[in-house]
């Protein structure tokens, strides 16, 4: 028999406020994946939200590896496949990414490929349709990214300033991204373009450099949390929170988790944007993991 191979990915966090589809930093909460060749496929689920999760060949780790191999023009061999899951459902912690993520490195290994980090992220990318959480998955830390007009991804990594912490408040709903992307514009106006560039590139100048002086103005958005406050109760009041060490809230990806950013030694914060939740008549749990340092691995 041949040993299984052990891959973890993790989860993640995107947008950061205005950096909509190409900022996003990875949280230590996994995917973890067992898989090794067989005569025939099985696909067993456990941990987190393991019952939404499907076992059947329209597993979406198991599909993306299908469309590895057919875009590779090879035959995928069946396997066995082990899921343990940590990283919610539908909350915005990036579950799908880190599926799609698994599912090219898996199909990749299966076919013996030897794909770089770099066309892995490219090709989960392309499944996924923004780079954020993908180039989260596979830099780990902090990432910038973007997309070239061939669709070529490119991502930067930054580190995880030390006076930093970051956490997420996820409320007791799902919140698929398809009903979140569908409330968005189609266009924007120049004032609100400019508002966002602005802000997107002071983010990423404080997250850099470690200055905390510009918060919480660097994580002001105009581009997807405004229309995305009316399907979570209390974001809204959770964006103006102020308090010592709080440096601000963000919608985690498209919702309804919020990403709290706050300075060490001031956890505390997140029971304020618990105790907004609540007002709203939401139960909340605090996934206070920290920032992976690393992308996917193999253990």
């Amino acid at each position: 028999m041949t040993p299984a191979t052990t891959l973890r990915v993790p989860g993640s966090s995107a947008n950061l406020g205005p950096g909509f589809d190409s900022l996003g930093i990875a949280l230590q909460v996994y995917l973890t994946c067992r898989f090794s060749p067989s005569s025939r496929l099985s696909i067993r689920c456990s941990g987190r939200d393991a019952s939404l999760i499907s076992c059947n060949d329209d597993n979406l780790i198991w599909q993306t590896a299908l469309t590895v191999a057919s875009r590779a023009r090879l035959a995928l061999p069946a396997a066995d496949l082990e899921i343990i899951n940590e990283i919610p459902l539908g909350k915005g912690l990036g579950s799908s990414a880190a599926a799609i993520t698994a599912g090219v490195i898996i199909g990749a290994h299966l076919l013996g490929l030897d794909w770089s980090p770099a066309r892995i992220l490219d090709e989960g990318a392309r499944l996924e349709g923004h780079p954020d959480n993908v180039a989260a998955c596979v830099l780990g830390s902090i990432v910038a990214s973007a997309v070239e007009p061939g669709g070529i991804a490119r991502a930067v990594r930054l580190e995880m300033p030390p006076n930093f912490r970051v956490a997420v408040v996820v409320p007791n709903f799902a919140l698929p991204t398809k009903e979140a992307r569908a409330v968005l514009p189609d266009t924007y106006s120049r004032a609100d373009t400019t508002f966002n560039i602005q802000r997107a590139t002071l983010l990423v100048a404080a997250l850099a450099t470690g200055d905390a002086s510009v918060f919480p103005a660097a994580l002001d958005d105009r581009l997807h949390q405004p229309f995305r406050t009316q399907l979570v109760p209390g974001l809204a009041d959770i964006l103006r929170l102020r308090a010592p060490g709080l440096l601000g809230c963000t919608l985690s990806g498209a919702g309804p988790g919020v990403l709290v950013f706050y300075e060490r030694g001031y956890e505390r914060v997140c029971e304020l944007v618990r105790q907004t939740f609540a007002m709203s008549g939401c139960t909340t749990e605090v996934i206070s993991s920290g920032v992976a340092p690393n992308g996917y691995e193999f253990l």
